[in-house]
């Protein structure tokens, strides 16, 4: 579980340098090759592209959704905007984690005797967010970030639709860890930004926003783990080869290969090389961008090669790729995030936050070592569905949200900036005589 959760939260806090549905799909791809690295279950090896892309689009969908300005609601210095931010936060982690768990719980409890009819999930899903967009935003009005874009309710509508569909159609274990990662989720959002806070009351110069993000990436993982490592799964059903390579395609070309497009930008590269104080900017960035293109091609050549070796080996074979994949495709968004941010070009300072990704990458490395991980294993889970233990961690999540913002208005001193959804309003003859 911690080890998930490290993984996580580490790929979560790169994500920072890249944003929206592709950085999160990184993360959440990374996320889900974690968990079944930890398991040491070798049939779900064999699925694991498919695996790994499912937990790519169910973190990645979140992506879309915006949180800046709910944010700045939460260092509000009135309890009630700051309770309606922390509680906005928590919803919108907890979607992240919600979509991310239920889908690759999903593919975790796919079998030879019940298979989802994913064409089903899948429009439905996409129904649901348009109908529940339309109805709640676009007719009530019912707004969670003005100005900025509302695609929160996108999320939601596809959330609930994803609920309805593992309900009716009887996947109570892929609901289960759907619960407990939106729960891990939503907790690490909402604590995580009051660190940011309390960082930013301090006046200590560092990247706090990013501990948020690692925070967010850390709980969301440590309940998806709890989840899968505590519930008791079926024989899975044997891949199909065309789905795995597909599957492979997404995750080891598609998705690095947005990233690429999106953040290798000349314009970034060349405003980087203007703050280093590099003389030859055109250079600086010709040469990023042509190593970023390399290694995309290299990465995605050998999956494939590796990929097909793989096939016709035993579970011992399986597993050591596994532990080796999880790795590798950690260090390899760590190092996209390193070369967009021209870490190797600055001095080392524990006043930014990308100086702690490799401590964090060698201590989960540390911990899969030392903790006898990489070996064969038995499902040993005793859930099957949600049990009590839910109303517990819901309750620690709600109580935590009330507490973060009494104790972010108790600390405020009026000196960070903030944002008010609900302004109070003077009265009139407070008004008139601040006139006179």
């Amino acid at each position: 579980m911690f080890f998930t959760a490290l993984i996580l939260g580490l790929t979560w806090a790169v994500r920072g340098s890249f944003g929206h549905e592709w950085g999160a799909a990184w993360a959440g791809a990374t996320g889900a090759l974690a968990v079944l690295v930890a398991s040491g279950r070798p049939e779900w090896f064999r699925r694991m592209p498919v695996l790994a892309a499912l937990g790519a689009i169910g973190w990645g969908a979140g992506g879309m959704m915006s949180y800046g300005i709910v944010i700045g609601y939460c260092r509000a210095d009135t309890f009630f905007n700051s309770l309606y931010g922390y509680a906005m936060l928590t919803v919108i982690g907890g979607l992240y984690g919600y979509i991310g768990g239920g889908l690759l719980g999903l593919g975790l409890e796919t079998s030879d005797q019940k298979k989802p009819n994913w064409f089903l999930l899948s429009s439905g899903m996409v129904a649901g967010g348009c109908l529940f967009w339309g109805i709640v935003v676009n007719q009530l009005g019912w707004f969670m970030t003005p100005p900025r874009s509302e695609a929160w309710g996108l999320c939601a509508g596809a959330a609930l639709a994803l609920t309805w569909y593992l309900c009716q159609e009887g996947f109570p274990r892929a609901l289960r860890v759907a619960v407990y990662s939106g729960l891990g989720g939503g907790f690490g959002f909402c604590v995580g930004n009051f660190i940011q806070t309390v960082g930013s009351i301090s006046g200590v110069a560092y990247n706090w926003w990013n501990v948020m993000e690692f925070t967010l990436g850390f709980c969301g993982g440590l309940g998806m783990a709890y989840a899968v490592s505590t519930t008791r799964w079926p024989e899975p059903t044997k891949p199909t080869p065309m789905t795995n390579w597909i599957a492979l395609f997404l995750v080891t070309s598609l998705i690095p290969w947005t990233n690429l497009v999106d953040a290798f930008t000349s314009e970034r590269f060349l405003r980087l090389a203007e703050n280093l104080g590099i003389e030859d900017a055109t250079r600086f960035a010709w040469q990023h961008q042509m190593f970023g293109l390399a290694l995309v091609a290299i990465v995605a050549i050998g999956s494939c090669i590796n990929w097909k070796w793989h096939q016709q080996r035993d579970d011992r074979a399986f597993l050591r790729l596994g532990s080796f994949v999880v790795f590798a495709y950690t260090l390899y968004y760590v190092i996209f995030c390193f070369l967009v941010r021209g870490f190797f070009y600055r001095s080392l300072s524990i006043s930014s936050s990308d100086t702690m990704y490799l401590p964090i990458f060698f201590l989960a490395a540390a911990i899969w070592l030392f903790a006898g991980r990489g070996k064969v294993t038995v499902n040993d889970g005793q859930e099957t569905s949600l049990n009590a233990g839910v109303v517990p961690i819901a309750s620690i999540v709600v109580a935590a949200v009330f507490a973060v913002a009494a104790a972010t208005v108790t600390i405020h001193d009026g000196k960070i900036r903030f944002h008010e959804r609900f302004p109070i309003q003077e009265q009139p003859a407070a008004s008139a005589q601040a006139a006179e």
